[in-house]
């Protein structure tokens, strides 16, 4: 039944949040539940109907816009399966939550007022995305008392914000395993801005898989740049034209990827048969491109809805169980890499 708080007050209506975790699940898969969804699991569908009707649970009915909670996710770039994927995630949560998730694309970074204007709009808190933060924008925020979190965070996370990551070193490590078990020696690598942790440490994990195989690794290999497509066709197209170039590369990101596979074409090459090629992240777009990609999944939606939900715990005074939290990584092999013709 319904929590009453002490002193006769009354009762603290029952969140889709509260479900979620009495029934031991996230809330995005409470929510599924709730709105009958096929896609779970007889035993976890009871443990949420059983939690819905001890907690007595129901809806919340239409709030008033002055009620209306609302959180802001920020991204570098809306146009891309990445952002696209988290954002999903995020969107799924604040439903399961009762809090609309808005998407921005981020502004002007030396915006002194960005903190005071969210907090006078009403926003009950703000996810960041792959975005630089300085001290000074971090230390408005906790001025003006207003919740952030963080996704991919700044090098290295800072201990004052809670940032959610995925594990990215190993991604890495396991990326260019993957190309040395196939009997490739000269990968190329093209990672995301340095200022960004999961960029360093995906590049860490690629030397530190070359360095295991006993080979160098060379900066005429590596290339650091947005993850968009063109780094990859930039990147790659300089490789390829070079004396010596490399049979595979290592790609930060999906996007980047495709660039290389586009470069590759330019330059009269077929993927795996003359360059094999995988991505990051694993996004929706990787398993439709020509040829499938290979690429290590990163979970993007389970990220955005984490991000969310701890936020809103923060938001509620609540302790979290740590101030950056990592999700694992695996590699899923498509039709993108093959051994190397001369191996």
């Amino acid at each position: 039944m319904p929590r009453r708080p002490p002193h006769g007050d009354p009762p603290i209506r029952p969140t889709l949040a509260m479900v979620a975790r009495s029934a031991g699940v996230s809330a995005p898969t409470a929510s599924k539940v709730l709105n009958g969804r096929a896609d779970v699991s007889a035993e976890t569908r009871a443990r949420v109907e059983r939690a819905l009707h001890d907690l007595q649970y129901s809806p919340p009915t239409g709030r008033s816009r002055s009620e209306e909670r609302i959180v802001e996710i920020v991204f570098d770039d809306l146009l891309n399966p990445y952002s696209a994927e988290v954002y999903d995630g995020a969107a799924e949560a604040g439903l399961a939550a009762g809090v609309t998730v808005v998407p921005r694309r981020r502004a002007d970074d030396s915006d002194s007022d960005w903190a005071r204007r969210l907090k006078r709009s009403g926003r009950h808190g703000v996810v960041v995305v792959t975005s630089v933060l300085t001290p000074q924008q971090i230390s408005r925020f906790e001025r003006v008392g207003l919740p952030m979190v963080v996704i991919d965070a700044i090098n290295p996370p800072r201990a004052e914000i809670t940032s959610i990551g995925s594990t990215n070193f190993t991604g890495g490590l396991t990326a260019t395993q993957h190309l040395l078990d196939l009997g490739h020696r000269r990968i190329g690598h093209i990672t995301g801005p340095l200022t960004l942790a999961c960029s360093v440490a995906r590049l860490h994990g690629y030397r530190a898989a070359l360095e295991n195989a006993g080979l160098p690794s060379t900066d005429a290999l590596v290339g650091t740049g947005p993850f968009t497509y063109e780094s990859g066709v930039s990147f790659a197209s300089a490789w390829l034209t070079g004396a010596e170039p490399p049979t595979a590369v290592f790609a930060g990101s999906d996007q980047m990827a495709f660039g290389v596979i586009e470069a590759a074409r330019l330059h009269g090459l077929r993927v795996p048969d003359d360059l094999s090629v995988v991505g990051y992240d694993d996004t929706f777009a990787a398993h439709t491109s020509s040829p499938p990609l290979t690429c290590v999944h990163q979970p993007l939606r389970q990220m955005g809805a984490l991000a969310i939900e701890t936020l809103l715990r923060i938001g509620a005074g609540e302790a979290v169980a740590s101030h950056h939290m990592e999700l694992a990584t695996y590699l899923q092999v498509r039709a993108s890499t093959a051994a190397p013709q001369s191996a």
